[in-house]
């Protein structure tokens, strides 16, 4: 394992892996999320589902944190070797002409996404934690819905939400093609498969900000 970390080759590809991976839980996440605005009941039964499985709380939910913590533990590895790479050979490098603006601040936009899920974090995870550990409440398989829309009542926390889906959106224009491309896929598919995760890098995150913006103009009324 240790050799592994030491290759920039195995460290790009534990990035990209690490990076599919967490694509996979986005695209789940959205659907989930998404039935809150059509199907509120439905919306209510999944995350109930999800909150008190024993598979997802204690196998899948660890899994997922050791995903974003690999992701991005390799994303800074990587990127402080690039750095050292571009100053040894800083007369040969112009990143504005070598490189898109996306691909040079990935470590920007990855940052920002971190934090962002810090709040995420607090906001469901720590909340959920609280609910069931440590104050010990029944089970209430309808409270999901009218907590998420509490959640973006304040126009700071909407706003906040958007942005970060904004910089996730960036974030995954160059990462998700450039996953494959590590992964060594050029192929005759090459072309479908960058359209498609250009697509899906603006439709996730837009549909995400949308969900976000949607309870903030819709308050449940008590």
């Amino acid at each position: 394992m240790s050799g592994l970390i030491k290759s920039s080759i195995a460290r790009k590809v534990v990035m990209a892996l690490s990076g599919l991976f967490l694509v996979l839980f986005l695209g789940q996440h959205f659907t989930i999320n998404l039935t809150s605005v059509i199907a509120p009941d439905t919306f209510n039964s999944w995350s109930h589902f999800m909150g008190y499985n024993p598979l997802v709380q204690f196998v899948l939910q660890p899994i997922l944190i050791a995903g974003v913590v690999v992701h991005f533990v390799m994303g800074i590895v990587l990127e402080i070797q690039n750095n050292r790479a571009r100053a040894v050979s800083y007369a040969k490098y112009n990143g504005s002409a070598n490189s898109s603006w996306v691909s040079r601040n990935m470590i920007v936009t990855g940052l920002v996404v971190l934090a962002f899920l810090g709040l995420h974090f607090y906001d469901f995870w720590v909340h959920e934690m609280a609910f069931k550990y440590i104050e010990g409440n029944s089970e209430d398989p309808t409270r999901y819905y009218a907590e998420t829309v509490e959640k973006f009542e304040p126009i700071w926390r909407t706003v906040i939400y958007v942005i970060a889906f904004v910089l996730l959106s960036l974030h995954l224009l160059h990462g998700f093609s450039s996953s494959f491309q590590t992964m060594g896929v050029n192929n005759k598919y090459t072309p479908a498969i960058k359209t498609f995760t250009k697509i899906y890098a603006i439709a996730i995150p837009a549909g995400f900000a949308l969900i976000a913006i949607y309870h903030h103009l819709n308050p449940i009324t008590h």
